[in-house]
């Protein structure tokens, strides 16, 4: 009888007087998308590098970034008074041979002898020429001349300095249209093709919607980085500059809208709702999973309040007492001005998910996807510190 009591008295404490404590959330009714992530460098669609041949010191540079030229302008010239001192000499012994060569010719036809001397000087005063000609090259290619019609995007090295082949000293190129190059991992490559869209983040313009489209990915991968290039277009009206870095995330699968929860309440194929105060487990299906989001269909309706965190030793019908301390995560209003996603970790695909709300809805679709980017980085990021302090 006392032990009877006793559990009595406990069932009573723990279901009526002391229930346990959880913290709930909703369910939201929002569009969810599923993303590569990759990282990447806005460059002109067609540039060049200008490097030079030799290594010799600097004695011309022109000061010309952001100056329209023309293909084969020159840009610089190394030092090249040795071959010019060169030409001269070769010059003027090419105008010796050429006079040798007039005066045989005049008495070429008088013998044999005459005849065969014209030759010589005919033989002599042609490799003359073969040397100028050789060396106008060597002397041209001391010139550092542009590649193809542009605007000199960026301009390095200082008249005096020694530069060599593994220098480059101009960049050269159309400024537009322009295109970022992204490295992507080779696991995830599968998952993308051309026209996809893509959302950027540059820490240039925090808070700003950026797009691009994939235009192209090249066929071999870096065995050694085990990436893929892959290149995507960006609209004429982008405020990004070349040179830049930014973050990439193409989407390759999306719903326009989905049921989704915090990714912390689920556990393994169910969730728990409140049912007149006590648990009660609902089977669901998971969908697109997310650093904040998850997707779940299943018996679970927009607004439903589900435990968040799950707690896995509540047993159904147990009685719980919720903590309003912690304020439920609720359905955020669509900023006007949509964010980029950031994503921490690069091996997994990145998940956005966003949440609307029943009086306020995007005149962009694409809008709901971007502003919810912003809010699972800022999760991430907030676990991942959490993380290392408890490492620590």
């Amino acid at each position: 009888m006392a032990v009877a009591a006793a559990g009595a008295g406990y069932y009573a404490y723990a279901n009526f007087l002391y229930p346990p404590l959880v913290t709930t959330s909703y369910a939201s009714l929002a569009p969810v998308s599923e993303a590569v992530y990759g990282t990447g460098t806005v460059e002109p669609e067609r540039w060049a590098k200008v490097v030079p041949l030799q290594r010799r010191r600097l004695v011309e540079l022109c000061r010309c970034e952001g100056q329209v030229v023309r293909a084969g302008q020159v840009l610089g010239r190394q030092d090249d008074a040795e071959e010019r001192s060169a030409l001269e000499q070769m010059e003027i012994n090419r105008g010796q041979l050429e006079r040798d060569l007039l005066r045989a010719e005049k008495d070429r036809d008088k013998s044999d002898a005459a005849r065969t001397e014209y030759e010589q000087r005919w033989t002599r005063h042609e490799e003359a020429k073969s040397r100028i000609a050789a060396q106008k090259v060597h002397l041209d290619s001391l010139l550092l001349k542009a590649p193809l019609d542009g605007m000199v995007l960026r301009r390095d090295g200082e008249v005096g300095e020694i530069a060599g082949p593994t220098d480059v000293l101009f960049w050269v190129g159309p400024p537009a249209p322009m295109q970022v190059v992204a490295e992507v991992n080779e696991e995830e490559i599968n998952r993308i093709v051309s026209g996809q869209k893509a959302f950027l983040r540059s820490e240039a313009f925090p808070g700003r919607a950026l797009r691009a489209t994939v235009s192209q990915i090249t066929p071999k991968g870096d065995p050694t980085r085990k990436t893929f290039r892959v290149y995507l277009r960006l609209p004429q009206d982008t405020p990004l500059r070349i040179g830049m870095s930014v973050e990439v995330n193409i989407i390759f699968r999306e719903k326009p809208s989905a049921i989704v929860v915090p990714a912390e309440a689920v556990a393994g194929d169910w969730v728990q709702m409140i049912d007149d105060g006590k648990v009660r487990r609902v089977p669901i299906t998971v969908g697109i999973r997310g650093n904040r989001n998850t997707e779940i269909i299943g018996d679970v309706a927009k607004g439903t309040t589900v435990l968040s965190p799950a707690r896995r030793d509540l047993a159904d019908g147990t009685r719980i007492r919720i903590d309003n301390s912690v304020p439920r995560a609720v359905e955020p209003v669509t900023p006007s001005e949509p964010v980029v996603d950031q994503p921490v970790a690069a091996p997994e695909p990145a998940v956005l998910a966003a949440t609307t709300t029943t009086t306020s809805t995007p005149t962009d679709p694409d809008d709901a996807v971007i502003s919810a980017a912003i809010s699972a980085h800022v999760d991430s990021v907030v676990n991942d510190a959490r993380r290392n302090l408890l490492n620590r």
